[in-house]
């Protein structure tokens, strides 16, 4: 009789708990403004082929977005930057044209960049540089990586060391 009334008792904290975590909106992806320049360079992001980035910051509604996925890394492999990040996202290059990746339709043509696969050291440019090219499937990538070269890696492969050609 006992455990049934300690387990009456302890039923609304467990539902407290349950429902606290339901309420916690999901991060959606913006879309990039004709306007808009990249958070860490200052360039136009828009102005410039290959696949863009954004990362949402945790309790903050302002989204830095940037005009390569290079730029996207470096600001977020960053230690100060590392444990504000609550999402990130990146164009699926697979979705959207290199030249003008399009946020039209910016629901599909951006991913989840922590599950996306990545081609670095194509020959296919970008703004800053090597593309670090993104991708929603892996045959994609490696298909990318057929044509214009460089190395298909998962998201945690991506690091500084690799971003600085070491």
């Amino acid at each position: 009789m006992k455990k049934i009334i300690c387990l009456l008792f302890l039923l609304p904290l467990l539902l407290a708990c349950t429902q606290g975590a339901e309420d916690v909106p999901q991060a959606k992806a913006e879309a990039i403004e004709k306007h808009e320049r990249c958070h860490l360079c200052g360039m136009m992001i828009t102005k410039y082929p290959g696949p863009k980035g954004q990362v949402h910051l945790k309790g903050q509604s302002v989204v830095p977005k940037f005009c390569s996925t290079r730029d996207m890394f470096n600001f977020s492999l960053q230690a100060e930057n590392k444990r504000q990040i609550s999402a990130l996202f990146v164009h699926d290059m697979g979705a959207t044209d290199w030249e003008q990746p399009g946020d039209d339709a910016f629901i599909d043509a951006f991913i989840d960049a922590k599950t996306a696969w990545y081609v670095y050291g194509t020959s296919k440019k970008a703004v800053m540089g090597p593309a670090v090219a993104s991708f929603k499937r892996q045959s994609q990538a490696v298909k990318f990586a057929q044509e214009f070269g460089g190395a298909v890696l998962p998201f945690e492969q991506v690091d500084l060391a690799l971003l600085s050609g070491e």
